[in-house]
């Protein structure tokens, strides 16, 4: 039961880092919608393997940092102002989305990068993508912290879900851009802003009420 939660865990916070509509979303949408399913996807999972790299080095440095108490505080208070920000975001771009990137005529279409240079591009995007780092800096170490993924054991179960959670989402968007075409647009960036902020709203409940019962609660129980 305890892998079960690891890997869901995993899973539900890649989702949560992806549906933020920020640059490795949009590109994604435009390229399928401007060349296909094929150049979208190796983008994506190009963007998932550069989202696994920052969830490692968070791994790797929340689990000492987290040992003193000064920091937990930082991270929970930053990291819910963070998740709530980010709720009250995606909920206004749901009522007021963006428009859709333009689907280019055939005969001004550029030919499409190859398998591997898109790859690339996508690992690129995802580690200079604004949203990532600030996710990863603020939220993502005190939500792996919660899941308990410090160890050799457990981390790479949680990084499994982790994976799999934004691969899933590249799958499902490069999917619904290449069917959609010219209708799939502005109504597909309006259901992702709209599960995002249902997703970020859980998370930031989810680290208020974690932090709220570890570093109060504990705390005056060991006061007393």
């Amino acid at each position: 039961m305890h892998v079960l939660s690891l890997f869901s865990n995993g899973f539900f916070l890649s989702l949560s880092l992806c549906l933020d509509i920020g640059i490795v979303n949009v590109a994604l949408i435009s390229l399928v919608l401007s060349h296909g399913f094929r150049p979208g996807f190796w983008l994506g999972l190009g963007s998932c393997f550069g989202d696994l790299i920052y969830a490692g080095l968070a791994l790797l440095g929340m689990a000492a940092l987290l040992q003193f108490e000064s920091v937990r505080w930082v991270v929970w208070i930053g990291g819910a102002a963070i998740l709530l920000f980010l709720t009250w975001k995606m909920a206004r771009e749901a009522l007021y989305p963006a428009s859709a990137p333009p689907v280019e005529g055939e005969a001004n279409q550029t030919p499409p990068l190859t398998p591997a240079r898109n790859f690339v591009r996508g690992v690129l995007l995802a580690v200079s993508s604004p949203t990532a780092i600030l996710w990863f800096a603020a939220v993502g170490g005190a939500l792996i912290a919660k899941a308990g993924a410090t160890s050799l054991t457990t981390a790479p179960i949680f990084l499994g879900g982790f994976f799999l959670g934004g691969l899933c989402w590249t799958l499902f968007l490069c999917a619904l851009a290449s069917h959609g075409r010219k209708r799939a647009g502005t109504g597909l960036l309006r259901i992702c802003h709209v599960f995002s902020a249902l997703l970020f709203a859980y998370f930031a409940y989810s680290v208020i009420v974690h932090g709220y019962k570890d570093l109060i609660v504990n705390a005056a129980q060991s006061l007393n």
